[in-house]
């Protein structure tokens, strides 16, 4: 029988869910979420279930509902699917602003322990997209872990595998071919019973691939990537939690086409701590690392050190995240005007009911 401790339940989530105080609750993991309709798994439960209203609509913001790989308390009604009544704290979640114009942040996948960016080493190998996944990453609370796919189709493998230790240090970097299978029992180790990854990665990359390899059955579709320009094409549309054979547990997401990123610029400063560390150098403090005299940075750069791509990709993303903080912020005051104006209506409504 598959226990709660098999899809990662520990003392930390007992303890929030204990703080609900509601014995007709049940704790569940979701597993897999498509619109405003998911699949959860509980000791008692496997099935569907749907948001409970006081959720649905207490929630300031869609980041705040479940996503897969959350835990949530669950209230079984006398008919009917199950209810998801609170969705209990995060240990980690990785987000990125959605795509287009709004400012809105969306959970990729929450309490995840390693983040595996899937990247083909066809014309999918990207430093510059590497280094955004990494900033996000570092923001999420989990760990990084890089899978250098297609391996039957690149001659210098051990020379990309170098580029990529060479832009993220310390993260461990592993070679494969899910195709044929080589590599994939790499990926497995990384992955320990209980333990929780999410993929992500470009379509195409292989994600899918290596999902159906690791279980040894094919539950993903796959397609091949278009010759012209080696991009997949999506097969993979929502997000699914899956349990390895080993014990560890998956999650499956569809292709990023464009990852904004969602956070901080403390998580820029551990995707590129060799910029920062290079900044403790600069005769001033507040150096934009741009044309001040004195800049070890672009010190750094003149003497071959420090990669121009990698100094101008740093300076984009803190642009980004700069520009984000700012939309945040006043996105933060609208809805903060939008609550008072609520309240004041309601005294208006309440003390006109008194005066009656």
């Amino acid at each position: 029988m598959v226990s709660l401790r098999d899809y990662g339940w520990d003392e930390h989530f007992a303890e929030a869910f204990g703080r609900l105080h509601d014995a007709a609750l049940e704790p569940a993991r979701v597993t897999r979420a498509a619109a405003a309709i998911f699949r959860v798994r509980g000791e008692t439960y496997h099935g569907q279930a749907t948001l409970a209203g006081k959720l649905r609509h207490g929630a300031a913001t869609s980041a705040e509902l479940p996503a897969v790989g959350d835990w949530v308390a669950l209230r079984s009604p006398s008919s009917g699917d199950p209810r998801i009544d609170a969705v209990l704290p995060r240990r980690s979640m990785l987000s990125r602003n959605v795509a287009g114009k709004r400012t809105s942040e969306q959970v990729v996948a929450a309490n995840v322990d390693r983040v595996v960016v899937v990247m083909g080493l066809d014309r999918d190998f990207n430093l510059r997209r590497l280094e955004r996944y990494l900033t996000a990453i570092r923001e999420s609370g989990a760990q990084p872990l890089v899978l250098l796919n297609k391996t039957d189709l690149c001659e210098e493998t051990d020379a990309r595998a170098a580029e990529v230790r060479e832009v993220a240090p310390g993260v461990p970097v592993l070679l494969a071919s899910c195709k044929y299978g080589d590599g994939v029992d790499a990926v497995r180790s990384h992955v320990g019973a209980g333990e929780t990854a999410v993929l992500v990665g470009s379509s195409g990359a292989g994600k899918s691939t290596l999902i159906n390899r690791l279980l040894g059955e094919v539950v993903q579709p796959t397609r091949e990537t278009r010759e012209d320009d080696d991009r997949g094409r999506h097969t993979t549309t929502h997000r699914e939690l899956f349990r390895l054979p080993g014990g560890g547990l998956l999650i499956d997401s569809p292709g990023i086409r464009e990852l904004q990123l969602w956070g901080g610029e403390s998580s820029l400063q551990q995707a590129f701590d060799d910029i920062d560390e290079l900044a403790r150098g600069c005769r001033f403090r507040d150096c934009t690392h741009g044309e001040e005299t004195g800049c070890a940075v672009i010190a750094a750069v003149e003497s071959g050190e420090l990669a121009v791509e990698r100094l101008e990709n740093f300076r984009e993303l803190q642009k980004e995240l700069r520009y984000l903080e700012k939309k945040q912020n006043e996105s933060a005051q609208r809805a903060e005007k939008k609550k008072w104006r609520s309240i004041r209506k309601e005294y208006r409504r309440f003390t006109k009911k008194r005066g009656r």
